[in-house]
Order: C-alpha cells, then structure tokens, then sequence
C-alpha cells in the first residue's frame, strides 16, 4: 500500500474524532450535571447508614470527580458509536457509555486513592516487588468498587443514566 492510500484512511478517522467530539460547552455542562448526579446518589446511599460525615463527603466528591471526568470521555465514545444511526442505537451508545466510563473513571480514582493508603506499607518504588504489590493493589480495589461501590448508583444514577440517554437519543435525530 503506498502512503497516497493511506491518506485518505487516516483524514477519514480525524473526521470522524473530530465530529465526535461535543462542542466544549456541552462536556462542560454535562460534566457538571453529571457530577452532581453522580455524587447525589452516593450521597443518598451513605446518609442512611455510614461512618462519618467526613468519609460521606469524601466518597461522594470522589463519585462528583468521577462522574464529572467520565461525561465528555462517555458522551464523544456515544456520539462516534451512534453517528447517522436511529435513535434507538443512539439511546443504546449512550447508555452504554455513559456507564462504562463512569464506573471506569470512577473505579479508577478509588483504585488510585486506595494504592495511595496502602502505598506506606508496600516496597521502594520501581522495584519488582513494587510492581507486584502495585498491580495487585489496583485490582483489589477495582475489585472492591465492583462489589461495594457500584451499589451507590441506584436509584439515582441509574435514573440519571436513562434521562442523559433519552436526551442524548432525541438530540440525535
């Protein structure tokens, strides 16, 4: 293949990212509501029957920070997953998306704050125990999210996961 054809390729997926992408003030926006939606179901879930009001606020602002990071990375793989097709897959993108890269994002900012707890206690930086200690470390704590966070999404955030879906799917038409 010569580099004459390849061209053609490569401007076709720029084209493509770029139409993906959504407009700043729309992942600004989004990332915002998205955050507060996001945090107000945890929020919820832990007023019931938690520790601390500082522990609360933590993980809700974790579950903001996460929600709000996840938005406009969830909303562009949404809008290149769902271009010129029907609403029904843009509804489907969107909600497949949106809750991919919440629980990712999210899930990884607890990961990270785990390691950072335990991080005392595990061998000098870069050695090969490190890495083990490292690895193991984060899929513990993917592994705790899975298990005790995910929960903090319901009901809210899957009510919001439906609502930011159906907008999506009625923007696209």
């Amino acid at each position: 293949m010569t580099p004459l054809q390849q061209a053609p390729l490569r401007n076709g997926v720029k084209d493509l990212l770029r139409a993906a992408v959504p407009p700043a003030s729309e992942a600004a926006a989004g990332s915002l509501l998205w955050g507060i939606a996001m945090g107000a179901s945890a929020l919820t879930n832990l007023l019931a029957a938690w520790e601390t009001s500082d522990r609360i606020r933590f993980v809700a602002l974790l579950y903001v920070l996460g929600g709000m990071l996840a938005f406009p990375a969830g909303l562009t793989l949404a809008r290149l997953v769902s271009r010129g097709r029907h609403w029904e897959t843009a509804f489907a993108a969107a909600f497949v998306s949106l809750l991919a890269a919440t629980l990712a994002f999210t899930g990884g900012l607890f990961a990270l704050q785990y390691r950072s707890y335990y991080a005392e206690w595990h061998a000098p930086a870069l050695t090969l125990t490190w890495a083990f200690e490292f690895a193991f470390t984060m899929l513990t704590a993917l592994y705790q999210f899975v298990v005790l966070g995910v929960r903090l999404y319901f009901p809210l955030g899957f009510a919001a996961l439906v609502a930011a879906s159906i907008w999506f799917a009625r923007q696209r038409r």
